[in-house]
């Protein structure tokens, strides 16, 4: 031993077609100390094909605690180790961040070797915007959280990501139908895969179709973000439905001091700020 602390290297593998993974991965995979895999059952299938015979542990959301000590224990003393999840860069959408930030309070360097992400594939392939989007993974199946996300994507202007598991995906389109109502989808199945689809359509289209076909293989939605035009309509028409007091409490609520509260009034009404006071004085 050197004395030198060794690296966490994050190695994206293929989400489908195998051919996806980059000759950096394999090298980086066959030369490791150990492979800290998201399901090793799932995972031989591809070291065995890339014929890699590096060890292999398990590290999940289940364990990640316990095992992310262990894994940065073994980093510290000058070991190299590969992180890779079951489909696509580590960190995204699963317990790679915990370890990521494990090791940067120890001090362990970190890089990530990229590839294949089945969110980024989904966009590309969309038609919708790609320059502002925002990527939710799956929503909560806590609902009381799951209904504030909800909330908060009624007014987001960017393109909307969300990944969803065939047998949650009709509830979820319903979900999402009457919180955001009916919007531009782009519904991506099976990417990489010999069945991959990217099918332009609505929400109401695709709830339409999933009520006599049982939906298959992991989803992608790609959702089209409302106009600045159109939040600023339905922020008018909520604050037609609040008195001025109200409307500037609101703003108290949020944080900000009387006069900037009547300030953020006056401009949601497209009055002044001058009138604001003056109503709130005869109210």
């Amino acid at each position: 031993m050197t004395g030198e602390k060794g690296m966490l290297y994050l190695c994206a593998t293929p989400i489908g077609n195998l051919e996806d993974i980059t000759m950096r991965v394999v090298r980086t995979l066959k030369e490791a100390d150990l492979i800290a895999a998201e399901d090793t059952r799932n995972s031989i299938k591809l070291l065995n094909h890339f014929e890699i015979h590096t060890p292999m542990t398990s590290y999940h959301e289940y364990n990640k605690i316990e095992k992310g000590r262990m894994l940065v224990k073994r980093l510290l003393k000058g070991e190299n180790i590969a992180l890779i999840t079951d489909a696509g860069t580590p960190g995204i959408s699963d317990p790679g961040e915990e370890l990521v930030r494990m090791c940067r309070d120890a001090g362990i360097a970190v890089t990530s070797l990229p590839g294949p992400c089945a969110c980024v594939t989904a966009l590309t392939l969309s038609g919708l915007s790609s320059r502002r989007f925002c990527f939710e993974a799956f929503l909560p199946r806590e609902k009381k959280e799951r209904r504030r996300i909800l909330w908060e994507l009624q007014r987001e202007t960017r393109t909307i990501l969300l990944y969803e598991a065939p047998h949650r995906l009709a509830e979820t389109l319903k979900e999402l139908y009457e919180t955001l109502g009916d919007r531009r989808l782009t519904l991506c199945r099976e990417l990489t895969k010999r069945h991959e689809e990217s099918w332009e359509t609505t929400l109401s289209g695709a709830l339409k179709r999933y009520e006599t076909e049982s939906p298959r293989g992991e989803c992608v939605l790609v959702l089209e973000g409302k106009t600045r035009e159109e939040v600023q309509e339905d922020e008018r028409r909520v604050w037609e439905n609040m008195s001025i007091q109200e409307h500037v409490d609101f703003y108290i609520g949020q944080g900000m001091d009387k006069k900037e509260a009547m300030k953020a009034a006056a401009g949601d009404r497209g009055v002044s700020k001058r009138e604001i006071y003056k109503e709130l004085l005869n109210s």
